[in-house]
């Protein structure tokens, strides 16, 4: 039975945080470990995960819950700390107002691996957008390719943060780079791809919304410097000539689309 690991990095989280507790408290799959990797939150964020985890202690849920409130780096610090202590199988990001769109989505991403199959590298699928009520805003424009590589990330993002699930022994093996501020991810992601590239991992697309994902986050406030970012990460994997060939079709296409 495949054991996941829900990473919620938070700080000064109340407003959002609770939903995202709801909905993991509400998953129907029982082999969950959730560790929150909290920054020293100042406001009631720490008050509302000792009432999850005593929800979750009395019998409302079968969960692994692990707290941790220290001092951290940024975002990705936090991340790779969850990193450190993941006991499961696959590493699932769920930050602060993010949530599962149904109660059986793991129970779901489950199943679409065959029982004594080796694990694939990377469970990935679609994601919803939500605004700070939680209601869904519709799919996110980005979407994710039938068959994805980490040569498919040339074309952007294509598969949120949230809905891929990566292989926990690999992503040991590749933390996040803390050089970048704003968009570690895209780069994380393409690592772990060639990981599974180099090891002959399959990556699997579950075909199915696995995530509804917050569009509040951190990149979003930042957005030109996380532009920024993205470039170099794009010109450190795959090129100078590529990246601004692609960079050249994105201005294109944002116009077209006007």
């Amino acid at each position: 039975m495949i054991k996941f690991t829900i990473v919620t990095c938070t700080y000064n989280a109340e407003a959002v945080l609770q939903r995202t507790l709801d909905s993991v408290m509400k998953q129907t799959y029982c082999n969950i470990e959730h560790l929150i990797i909290d920054g020293v939150s100042k406001d009631k964020t720490l008050t509302m995960v000792k009432a999850y985890q005593h929800k979750n202690d009395v019998g409302e849920s079968a969960h692994e819950i692990l707290v941790f409130s220290e001092p951290d780096k940024g975002l990705y610090d936090a991340m790779n700390k969850g990193i450190d202590r993941a006991t499961g199988d696959y590493l699932i990001f769920l930050n602060a107002g993010d949530v599962f769109p149904s109660e059986d989505t793991l129970e779901f991403v489950e199943g679409c691996v065959g029982e004594g199959e080796e694990l694939p590298g990377v469970l990935y699928g679609d994601t919803q957008i939500v605004n700070s009520h939680g209601h869904v805003l519709g799919l996110r424009r980005l979407r994710p390719p039938r068959h994805l590589t980490w040569r498919s990330f040339r074309r952007g993002m294509l598969v949120c943060h949230q809905a891929f699930y990566a292989r926990t022994d690999l992503a040991k093996e590749t933390p996040y780079d803390l050089q970048y501020r704003f968009s570690a991810d895209v780069d994380w992601c393409i690592r772990i791809m060639q990981l599974c590239a180099k090891r002959k991992l399959a990556i699997r697309n579950v075909e199915e919304v696995i995530v509804n994902y917050l569009n509040e986050g951190m990149t979003e406030q930042n957005h030109k410097a996380s532009l920024k970012e993205r470039f170099h990460v794009m010109v450190n994997h795959y090129g100078w000539v590529i990246t601004i060939l692609m960079h050249g079709w994105f201005v294109v296409r944002s116009v077209v689309k006007r």
